[in-house]
């Protein structure tokens, strides 16, 4: 079925069917053509796929982030990384760039972070006299520590992959990292402003001023260390953790800020629930996809193969490397970890490679396939929001790919990045 499997796939793909389609179609081709399986196997596995209790942390996340997004969370968000980077040269860059790693904090998404604080940050950029087509670029790289920086909604689907690694640790081991390519992106826009002249657009605001915008946001940051402190602490689960949040950010919208009306609830569970819709048939499709492989034996003969290789630990995380990006060129995050992570994660654990160092790795390189074409997810929800093509944003995003390469390199060769958090954690 492989030899049909994947060419089906892959036409599909190049026709412009959403990855969830596309895969769930060319499962259908497969066992109509290649085997005697009956069709209805397909929508057994996909309801396989989400019939787990973990995954309800998913939906509810999600509903968090567009509550907390309603109850004026991210302009509490925005106001507090203008105030603390606005006012050196590049401020409103460096704005966009600290905010969406704040608001990464809430959603567990890159593309919730370029469609929320992105998106003002687009705007205000533009009117301090950015090129349209550079703030965009920005907004995408800055996007990236979306699934990265806890919670994690990538993290929650690969620890239910692999058995050796848990939600939590893996919430403590994408803090480093995160706020690594955060500082990488910074350091990318700090370049390009100097080289075209992007001066900051606000005076340095006194020391009152900035703990008065402080104070005003620390309820939005307190939902982070909800999270990750209950979590850690053994309060809740990630699941529970997940509903938590969404009632402290009902809370927090109507009686803190006092910005998030009854009336807007049947607008923000709607956006909520198509969302979760799209991530939950792409993770319920990708489980029939993943089903497939397995009952073709490609994933055991990929690890004899490779195990045969007798590859050192460096080596092989460098074909890992490269694997993924090609990967990510076509595949987006969620599916690609439900796909490879049975396959390389065993085989990473077997080279004493530690299991929350490899989950990152893994994540980091599928969420970078966000930024790059054809399947790059990002670029094509920035492109609708500054009416620009896909190819002139491509053209302003070496400076950040170069970063964002950087970036991977120390994660994957500084294991410390990784795994220091997780263990003086606990996990």
């Amino acid at each position: 079925m492989a030899e049909i499997l994947f060419p089906a796939l892959f036409i599909l793909l190049a026709l412009g069917i959403p990855v969830a389609f596309a895969m769930a179609i060319s499962v259908f081709i497969a066992l109509s053509l290649g085997s005697s399986y009956p069709n209805l196997v397909v929508v057994k596995e996909m309801f396989a796929g989400l019939d787990s209790f973990p995954l309800l942390a998913v939906p509810f996340f999600i509903l968090a982030a567009e509550i907390m997004t309603g109850g004026a969370v991210t302009q509490a968000l925005l106001r507090l990384a203008q105030s603390l980077v606005g006012h050196l040269k590049g401020g409103l860059g460096h704005a966009n760039v600290v905010s969406s790693a704040m608001f990464a904090g809430i959603s567990g998404s890159a593309l919730a972070d370029a469609a929320g604080p992105g998106t003002m940050m687009i705007r205000m950029m533009e009117k301090g006299g950015y090129d349209r087509a550079y703030a965009g670029a920005l907004t995408i790289a800055s996007s990236v520590v979306g699934p990265i920086i806890p919670p994690s909604i990538t993290m929650i689907i690969y620890a239910m992959q692999d058995q050796q690694v848990s939600v939590g640790s893996l919430f403590m081991a994408g803090v480093l990292p995160g706020i690594l390519i955060t500082l990488l992106v910074l350091v990318a826009n700090a370049r390009v402003s100097h080289v075209r002249g992007y001066a900051s657009g606000d005076p340095m605001p006194s020391v009152g001023e900035i703990a008065r915008i402080a104070l005003y946001a620390v309820p939005a940051l307190f939902l982070i260390l909800l999270i990750v402190g209950g979590i850690r602490f053994g309060i809740f689960t990630p699941t529970e953790a997940s509903v938590i949040a969404v009632f402290y950010a009902l809370f927090a919208g109507m009686f803190i800020y006092r910005s998030l009306k009854l009336r807007d609830l049947p607008n923000i569970i709607l956006r909520a629930a198509l969302t979760s819709g799209a991530v939950l048939l792409i993770l319920g499709a990708a489980r029939a996809f993943a089903w497939v492989l397995i009952i073709e034996g490609i994933p055991q003969y990929l690890a004899q193969t490779i195990i045969a290789w007798d590859l050192s630990p460096i080596v092989f995380l460098l074909a890992v490397n490269l694997l993924l990006l090609i990967f990510g060129l076509f595949m987006d995050p969620l599916p690609g970890v439900m796909i490879l992570v049975p396959i390389l994660a065993p085989i990473s654990l077997a080279l004493g490679i530690d299991p929350n160092h490899f989950a990152i790795i893994v994540i980091v390189n599928l969420t970078l396939g966000l930024t790059t074409p054809p399947v790059g997810s990002l670029i094509f929800v920035v492109s609708s929001t500054v009416h620009l093509k896909p190819s002139t944003l491509i053209r302003e995003m070496p400076p950040f790919f170069i970063a964002l390469a950087a970036a991977l390199l120390l994660i994957t060769f500084v294991p410390f990045l990784s795994t220091w958090l997780p263990h003086v954690s606990g996990f």
